[in-house]
């Protein structure tokens, strides 16, 4: 009896979205990954890269702009609870081990390297452990368990985020086509924060400076996005991330405002004040 290979379906029915004019979010294969940290460096002032690689990034995949990964941490006493490999997915331990979650910036199959950006938060578990971190620190990573396909069928599409949002608007810049059409709308700190985007000619990039205004705070991004005006029988999709409360007005802008169909967009809370390890149901 001839056995078929199922390892790279995924693989056929990203091409087949991609080709589409429907979003869908494609699951791949969960691993759990030993890899070392090859090299950190800033990127502006507000995001710290942290470079992974060695044995235990071959093999890995990303096809999505804002799919992520889990980097799993040691617990104050020093131990490491890893997941299990079950079948296609993990099965993790219980209680859940501490993680924290990460937007794959950029792999390159080639080098061996997966780039995680760390965004600046002075006392927190990931930005202190990036800060501190020297090549050859082993780092596990878990993931990514897949990610939105968007085709790029769209007349325009909007992109918006804090700085925590930053490293998928980039990677989103850099994989549209270079005839896309849009806005990208980043809030940052101040000019010390913006970094050198790839985007397509047709789009307009707009950096907004919260000054002293606490991170996550305030409603610059979202009067900005929601002044945005689509021109009339263009398909539009919207992708938004950052903080809960900030980004909230914009769920009802793309449903009430623009009444554009679920599938047509993606808005996610990557973060929310006052809560370690937010996890955004939506």
């Amino acid at each position: 009896m001839t056995r078929v290979d199922h390892r790279h379906r995924h693989l056929d029915r990203i091409a087949e979205v991609r080709a589409g004019r429907t979003p869908e979010k494609v699951g791949y294969p969960i691993g759990i990954r030993e890899t070392e940290v090859v090299r950190t460096r800033e990127v502006g002032a507000g995001l710290l890269r942290v470079t992974l690689g060695g044995a235990g990034a071959a093999g890995f995949e990303a096809h999505a702009p804002d799919e992520h990964v889990k980097l799993v941490f040691p617990e104050p006493d020093g131990s490491l609870r890893l997941p299990e490999p079950h079948g296609a997915m993990l099965r993790w331990p219980r209680p859940s081990p501490t993680t924290r979650e990460y937007t794959v910036r950029r792999h390159d199959p080639v080098a061996g390297e997966i780039d995680i950006d760390v965004a600046r938060h002075e006392g927190g578990l990931a930005w202190d452990w990036a800060r501190a971190v020297r090549p050859g620190a082993v780092v596990h990573v878990a993931g990514p368990p897949g990610g939105l396909i968007v085709p790029h069928a769209y007349d325009r599409y909007l992109l918006a985020g804090d700085i925590t949002a930053l490293p998928a608007i980039a990677r989103w810049l850099e994989e549209l086509p270079g005839s896309a059409r849009g806005w990208a709308f980043v809030e940052v700190a101040d000019a010390t924060e913006e970094i050198s985007l790839s985007a397509p000619g047709g789009f307009e990039v707009c950096w907004l400076h919260r000054g002293d205004r606490p991170a996550g705070t305030g409603d610059a991004l979202a009067r900005a996005v929601t002044a945005v005006r689509v021109p009339e029988g263009e398909r539009l999709f919207v992708w938004a991330a950052g903080e809960a409360g900030q980004i909230k007005p914009l769920r009802r802008w793309v449903r009430d405002v623009l009444g554009l169909e679920k599938a047509d967009h993606d808005i996610t809370g990557y973060w929310k004040r006052g809560v370690a390890d937010f996890d955004d149901d939506h």
